[in-house]
C-alpha cells in the first residue's frame, strides 16, 4: 500500500505503521525506502497498538483482517487510536456465497496453516459493521479475485463522538 500513500505524502502528514511479521517487516522498509516515503514502522500486532488515545484521522487496513488472531480487539484497537469522527477505511476479502463458500470452507484448516493464518470463512465486514465504536459511512461488496480468494469488502467507518 505504500505506493498508494506516497501519491499523497505532503509536510502535513505522516505515516504509521505496524508489522508483527519480521520477515515481512523487512520488506515494508525496503519498499519505503525504495519510494522515499517516511514511515514510522514498527514490531506489533494489530491486538495491541502502540499509540496513544485518539491519535490518528484515519486508519487503513487492507488484506489484513483475515489473519489476525482477535478481531474483535483489534477493531477496539482501530476505536482507541482513531480521533472522534476519524475514519477507519479497509479492504478486505471474506467468505463467499453458494458453492465457492463451500469450497473455502472445505480448504480452511489447509489454507491458514499454509497462508500466514489467513482465515478463509471470516465475515469480517459484518464485524465491523456491528461494532458500536463506529457509524457505518459505507461498506462495498466486490466479486473480484479468484475462489479461495473472493469476495473483497471495501468500506469507511467513522469513530462516534
Amino acid at each position: 500500500m505504500f505506493s498508494y500513500f506516497n501519491a499523497v505524502a505532503h509536510g502535513g502528514v505522516s505515516f504509521h505503521a505496524i508489522e508483527p511479521d519480521p520477515y515481512m517487516r523487512r520488506q515494508a522498509i525496503e519498499k519505503a525506502d525504495e519510494l522515499g516515503l517516511e514511515i514510522d514502522l514498527r514490531s506489533a500486532g494489530a491486538e495491541s497498538l502502540p499509540y496513544e488515545d485518539n491519535s490518528f484521522d484515519v486508519v487503513i487496513a487492507s488484506m489484513v483482517f483475515c489473519t489476525i488472531p482477535d478481531i474483535e480487539a483489534a477493531l477496539s484497537e482501530v476505536a482507541r487510536v482513531l480521533r472522534p469522527g476519524g475514519e477507519f477505511r479497509f479492504f478486505e476479502h471474506v467468505l463467499d456465497d453458494g458453492w465457492r463458500a463451500r469450497v473455502q470452507s472445505l480448504i480452511a484448516p489447509l489454507w491458514k496453516r499454509v497462508a500466514g493464518g489467513c482465515h478463509l470463512t471470516r465475515q469480517t465486514a459484518s464485524v465491523f459493521a456491528a461494532d458500536r465504536s463506529f457509524d457505518v459511512v459505507e461498506v462495498d461488496r466486490m466479486n473480484l479475485g479468484v475462489t479461495p480468494i473472493r469476495p473483497f469488502v471495501r468500506g469507511r467507518l467513522r469513530k462516534r463522538a
